[in-house]
């Protein structure tokens, strides 16, 4: 081969994609450059600079809440057990489930007929709203007239990660932006030191979607939810290796973007100034995040009342370092505490064991959560969410038709029971389940209008708030499924 026709070869194999369709004469590459990351339905319905895509912007409307913290407890507590009080389940307990119970329904391990299994704990009523609360949460019962049960919750998923999908992109299968990245998308963030969405992990293990239930699908990759870790290095690799100062880090980045805005220029890809604007973020947390996240810094007194564990993956440092984050601007905090699958198939899922220690890890933590920020005048604008991805069933779990050693519940996705503190929701009670706790029956919600809700205090029509993709202008609360605002538990 002779070195033209060589050189002609090598400048081919550097013809990437995007230089086809660029120079294409048919006008193919000007189609592409305009519907990339994007389809033809039309423009975004919020209109960012992504050289500053976490720039603070304007809701729909005056919004109550300012941030939000989402504690989810992973595996799906049982409201039977903790908030949803039910007599009449009591009398039956141990009674062979009625067939009618049985008929079309689908569970993740019961099989045959089971018995009826009433609750396991005490229950009484606290508080000027008269609360139902379990003796499992002797904390939490204090600060019961600070928040709103939803009692009424379903979903049409039984399987945890479709479940978890379902609650946090309000779609069961993957590829959907999360809620923490539609709301840092619409709101940007106030610290632009920090991610505007922070994802904390505690329990030992992740959801059982993975980081799908924090991922941005597609929208652009900036509004993905920040794993940090409440023990060592928030973020790992954040500090400079051995020999690399910070002024050699600042060069490096400079000549790094440096040729990213010569591809964007070239290419015109939006994601390459979301990366820009990524590593510029990165760059600013190592000193930001390692001053968020010292909870050493924090009083003893402060400490204490959360139960911090010095040094552990918990989830009552991950309850102080929500405050940390929601007081320097943090948009979207997002706690998964795992190991609330109470099947009752060995000692760590029995509701006698593994679900008593669960109460006692979240017991302290949630309820300081909610007294430090009303002491510090944040409640008002800071809405809590907290709840699993589904219920548990009124029956005992008899996995393979036997009776098992310990006592658990199955999947239920019929109803379950979420709570709401602060942002602008009215304490107290709100929906019921039937008699045994089977079904919601009153004033229903669906996970779809949980976020419907959410945006709404947060200032946004959750019909307007949208990203256009495959053919759509996809929305957080699944253009295929009716929603609605909950306004009986608006103040």
């Amino acid at each position: 081969m002779d070195l033209p026709q060589e050189a002609h070869l090598e400048a081919h194999r550097h013809v990437t994609r995007r230089h086809f369709l660029r120079d294409c004469t048919t006008g193919l590459g000007a189609l592409w450059l305009a519907t990339q990351g994007q389809s033809l339905a039309g423009a975004p319905s919020v209109a960012r600079d992504f050289a500053r895509p976490l720039a603070p912007m304007t809701p729909h409307f005056p919004g109550k809440a300012k941030r939000v913290i989402f504690l989810h407890m992973a595996g799906a507590p049982s409201h039977l057990e903790l908030f949803d009080y039910k007599p009449e389940l009591a009398k039956f307990d141990g009674q062979t489930c009625p067939a009618a119970f049985l008929e079309g329904k689908r569970f993740a391990f019961i099989q045959g007929i089971p018995k009826l299994l009433g609750p396991r704990f005490p229950f009484a009523q606290h508080g000027q709203t008269g609360a139902w609360v379990t003796d499992r949460l002797p904390h939490f019962s204090r600060v019961v007239d600070e928040v709103c049960f939803i009692k009424s919750l379903h979903t049409d998923q039984f399987n945890h990660a479709p479940a978890q999908l379902a609650m946090h992109t309000g779609y069961s299968t993957l590829g959907y932006p999360s809620m923490g990245s539609w709301v840092t998308y619409g709101l940007g963030s106030s610290n632009e030191n920090l991610p505007g969405f922070i994802v904390l992990l505690s329990g030992g293990k992740t959801p059982d979607s993975g980081k799908s239930c924090w991922g941005s699908g597609f929208l652009p990759s900036v509004y993905q939810g920040v794993q940090c870790r409440s023990k060592g290095e928030p973020v790992l690799y954040l500090a400079n290796p051995d020999g690399v100062t910070r002024d050699l880090r600042r060069q490096s980045l400079d000549a790094l973007d440096d040729l990213n805005r010569r591809a964007h220029t070239e290419a015109g890809d939006p994601e390459t100034l979301s990366r820009i604007a990524q590593y510029e973020t990165a760059f600013k947390m190592q000193v930001s995040a390692a001053e968020a996240f010292d909870i050493s810094r924090e009083p003893a007194d402060v400490r204490a009342a959360y139960g911090v564990r010095p040094g552990e993956e918990a989830f009552a440092n991950n309850c102080l370092l929500a405050r940390r984050l929601a007081e320097r601007g943090v948009r979207y905090i997002q706690l998964f505490h795992w190991g609330w699958d109470s099947h009752g198939a060995n000692e760590r899922e029995a509701l006698e064991v593994g679900f008593k220690s669960q109460c006692n890890d979240v017991d302290q933590p949630m309820t300081a959560l909610i007294t430090d920020l009303k002491q510090r005048g944040m409640l008002d604008d800071t809405l809590i969410v907290w709840g699993g991805e589904f219920g548990r069933t009124p029956m005992r779990e008899n996995r393979g038709g036997n009776v098992m050693q310990w006592v658990g519940r199955d999947h239920n996705p019929g109803a379950f029971t979420v709570w709401m503190a602060g942002g602008g929701v009215k304490p107290g009670s709100f929906g019921e389940s039937d008699d045994l706790g089977y079904e919601a029956v009153v004033d229903k919600v669906s996970v779809h209008d949980l976020k419907a809700t959410m945006l709404h205090l947060l200032g946004f029509d959750h019909h307007r708030l949208t990203y256009p993709s495959q053919g759509l202008d996809q929305r957080v609360t699944n253009v295929t499924k009716p929603s609605e605002i909950v306004k009986g538990i608006l103040a």
